[in-house]
């Protein structure tokens, strides 16, 4: 069996609007993460100093395989080459959790299915919207049932082009979910459900207006926006040009929907003039294919 491998995992975006915790599409940024057995420990670079521990996402999922498969922990060397932005609303959490899991399956002769890394690495981080993607490209939806996620892939019409608004600040998800109500109401619940719908059929059949009517919601973005300085400004300039415009993950990145190729360079335009901070806009397409070992 090998002794090293790298594991290449696309960014996600998780929600597109209404499907809260369960819709998510894999997009054009990559993380690649290099594992390494040893004799000597745990070493970890790549990454800030704060992340070199035991307790680095990658490094718990590759354990957490590992005592899936009653097999010993033994020394490993890991490099982090990250490129999707940390505390972004990009899946770079979810990232390091399947090149993990991906990584100690690999070096065990892949004995587990991407099913049963799904449901090791979703028993870790809670919720798959982002984990499904990441494993399996494309665009997902998700639903947890008796405790296992289950994941289902939708059709993308070929012209969509996502533009991803990356901030100069971040926002840690535990606080983009603290602001959240515990409870909402009936009226709210039929709203994401119909527009959820919606999502889905637009995205398939390449049609930005009704995506743009759809991409509404009532369950996170409303709380969430108020953490995000600028969020306001840009949505009503986005609204301007006929484009779709949703809150990517918990934030605080944005994440624009067009069929127009254009459109990124008014963005780039305009948004100097009307935000306080520096917005970063990357041009990303849709990954179909998830996280795989890259050859040697």
């Amino acid at each position: 069996m090998k002794n090293q491998v790298t594991i290449r995992v696309p960014a996600t975006t998780a929600n597109l609007g209404p499907g809260f915790d369960a819709f998510g599409c894999a997009l054009s940024l990559y993380t690649d993460v290099t594992f390494e057995e040893t004799d000597a420990g745990l070493e970890i670079t790549g990454c800030d100093e704060a992340f070199t521990g035991p307790d680095n996402l990658a490094y718990t999922s590759y354990c957490a395989v590992l005592a899936s498969l009653s097999e010993e922990v033994r020394g490993v060397k890991i490099h982090i080459n990250a490129h999707i932005p940390i505390c972004r609303g990009l899946g770079s959490s979810a990232a390091l959790l399947v090149a993990g899991a991906m990584g100690a399956n690999v070096l065990r002769g892949s004995k587990l299915s991407t099913q049963g890394l799904l449901n090791i690495t979703n028993a870790m981080e809670g919720h798959p919207d982002n984990l499904a993607p990441a494993f399996y490209g494309g665009l997902t939806a998700s639903m947890v049932d008796s405790g296992l996620p289950v994941t289902v892939s939708f059709p993308l019409h070929p012209g969509w082009e996502f533009l991803a608004l990356v901030p100069d600040f971040n926002l840690p998800t535990t606080l983009a979910r603290s602001v959240l109500p515990e409870q909402v109401s009936r009226a709210d619940a039929i709203y994401n459900i119909s527009h959820g719908a919606m999502v889905l059929k637009a995205l398939e059949l390449g049609d930005e207006k009704l995506l743009r009517n759809a991409m509404q919601d009532r369950l996170h973005q409303n709380y969430r926006k108020k953490l995000i300085p600028d969020y306001e400004k840009i949505e009503a300039l986005v609204r301007t040009t006929g484009a779709a415009f949703c809150l990517s993950g918990a934030g605080p990145t944005l994440l624009v929907m067009t069929r127009n190729p254009a459109l990124s360079g008014i963005l780039s335009e305009k948004l100097p003039k009307i935000t306080e901070h520096n917005w970063e806009i990357l041009p990303l397409h849709v990954e179909f294919q998830g996280a795989k070992a890259l050859e040697a």
